[in-house]
């Protein structure tokens, strides 16, 4: 009852059963089959999160953070992180349902394989509560991604089974252990270096912001090997279990976990290797090229959780505006606020329906069924998508702080812990700098700039003429001229572009897959698709209505 009272207040009783796009999506995407399953499972999965997973996220924010417990009373290195029971039941409860399992392994009730779209929509359904916890999650797909596309049979029997359990199995979550003190983003800088021990290595140096330390089973590292180039090409990837076969530690000591301003779910910390085994993992001249494809896959992570962090956000400011009174009104009475609040909604179903249109193309490339255009295509929908999203949980976490007033400000709401969480996404695989970085090679190397304006247009012209339509194709125009006239600046001037120009392109992207759900599905799409273009190309007068206020009853 105490469940059902904190629901009708706080938060929707399903995360899942309110959110109709992810539902149509789904529906749209997934076999008849498949879908029954996953709208089955994604009930209750929705339920699960937005009531006890929601409670223990709270709980494990302010009381019952990871501590970090070093000797054992003996004196000797332990290296123990402790996490609170209900986290535990979280991590349980959340890979039984095969979020990162199923990606890799046949679904039971289906007799096949899941993929990358559904397992992205239990992750954002999973954010909505414990963004905190889908950081482990999505380190344990990254582990998953690498083991299973790139190490050979000996080292994929020893772990992947584990790191795919759905309760199957003895668990083992995953890690990508990248950053050095000296290195940061410069990941060509590492200097922990793999001694050859028989046919496998032993690890020596540090790691200097390795999350999920203590609660991952094996971690997917990158070292140097003796005699390797420098730079990023002389980087091995390695499988490095946590413990030994006997539970000992595997030659691992943690310095210290990080106090995190958010996301204080999950561990991080400062790790030390010192004579640890290690299993390469394919190519060793390809560890770096490895690593970034992984990469790729937590930053579409980063995007769902941003996404979970912007439907939450929504949902507390609407549901507090329609329960709070001011000046003899609803807030919801006044067009200010219905401006702000069918704003938001606008973005937030254009952009998830955009980031899940990326997630099928990745689904595509990953399956090893792309063309080396559509991979090019996938690498830049990935760095606008990541950087865009990221930026935009910032804001509506900012919003739905100022819809409370004073109230979004107290503990006592989600909304600190929104905002709190919602910091890092920027910073987490990839800030909007080294995203910058990626548009440039990417656009001097593989013209991704001309397939993205081909792959636009030739979307734009599918789609039936309306004044809508034509704004956008202005824009697609405007663009293509300064991206050719980016693509010919030296590479310093073109750093200085190109943020700005990353953000005029995912626009443009969520403007065409506004443009074609408002086209396929009508109704609210239709006014979501009006009130997304004239807020991000406006050409109305001053003191003419805004369709944000016009059609607020509609869209929301």
């Amino acid at each position: 009852m105490v469940l059902q009272q904190r629901s009708e207040i706080e938060t929707p009783l399903n995360f899942f059963e309110h959110d109709e796009t992810l539902q149509t999506l789904l529906k749209e995407s997934l076999s008849p089959k498949f879908y029954d399953y996953a709208h089955s499972e994604l009930t209750k999965f929705g339920s699960l999160v937005a009531n006890e997973i929601d409670e223990r996220a709270k709980h494990t924010d302010r009381e019952g953070q990871p501590r970090l417990e070093i000797y054992d009373k003996y004196g000797d290195d332990r290296s123990h992180v402790w996490v609170n029971e209900g986290y535990k039941k979280t991590v349980e409860e959340t890979y039984r349902t095969g979020i990162v399992g199923y990606v890799h392994k046949d679904i039971p009730e289906l007799g096949h394989k899941g993929n990358y779209l559904y397992s992205f929509a239990q992750g954002y359904l999973l954010s909505q509560a414990e963004p905190g916890f889908h950081c482990p999650v999505t380190l344990t797909q990254a582990t998953a991604y690498l083991l299973d596309h790139y190490a050979n049979e000996e080292v994929k029997e020893k772990f992947l089974s584990h790191v795919c359990a759905t309760g199957d199995t003895e668990l083992f979550e995953g890690a990508t252990f990248l950053t050095e003190r000296q290195g940061g983003s410069d990941v060509g800088a590492n200097v922990v270096k793999a001694v050859e021990d028989g046919e496998n290595y032993r690890l020596f140096g540090e790691k200097y912001f390795a999350s999920n330390a203590g609660m991952a089973g094996v971690a997917m590292v990158l070292a140097r090997m003796e005699g390797s180039a420098e730079g990023s090409r002389g980087l091995s990837l390695f499988a490095v279990p946590w413990r030994k076969d006997d539970g000992s530690l595997n030659g691992i000591k943690i310095r210290r976990l990080k106090d995190k301003l958010g996301v204080r779910a999950v561990p991080s910390g400062e790790v030390e290797f010192d004579g640890a085994l290690a299993y390469v993992v394919g190519d060793p001249e390809k560890g770096f090229y490895y690593m970034m494809e992984a990469l790729n896959l937590s930053r579409i992570c980063n995007a769902v959780a941003s996404l979970g962090i912007m439907r939450r956000a929504f949902n507390e400011a609407l549901m507090y505006a329609e329960r709070r009174n001011a000046f003899g009104k609803k807030l919801t009475d006044f067009p200010m606020i219905q401006e702000s609040l069918a704003t938001m909604k606008s973005k937030l179903e254009v952009e998830l329906a955009t980031t899940f249109d990326l997630v099928k193309l990745f689904d595509k490339v990953t399956s090893g069924n792309a063309s080396d255009e559509e991979t090019a295509l996938n690498r830049l929908k990935i760095a606008l998508v990541k950087k865009e999203t990221a930026e935009q949980a910032i804001y509506f976490a900012h919003e739905a702080i100022e819809m409370h007033g004073g109230n979004g400000y107290i503990e006592d709401f989600v909304t600190p812990r929104l905002l709190r969480d919602a910091q890092v996404l920027t910073v987490w695989e990839g800030t909007a700098n080294i995203l910058g970085l990626e548009l440039l090679r990417l656009v001097n190397k593989f013209s991704a700039h001309l397939l993205f304006i081909d792959e636009m247009t030739e979307r734009l012209d599918a789609v039936p003429e309306s004044l809508w339509k034509l704004r956008i194709s202005n824009a697609v125009e405007t663009l293509a001229k300064d991206l050719t006239i980016f693509a010919s600046l030296n590479p310093d001037n073109q750093t200085i572009e190109a943020k700005g120009l990353m953000r005029t392109m995912a626009l443009l992207y969520e403007g065409v897959v506004a443009l074609e759900w408002s086209e396929q599905h009508g109704g609210r799409h239709e006014k979501l698709m009006e009130i997304f273009i004239e807020t991000n190309w406006p050409e109305r007068t001053i003191g003419e209505v805004k369709r944000s206020v016009k059609y607020f009853s509609d869209v929301l």
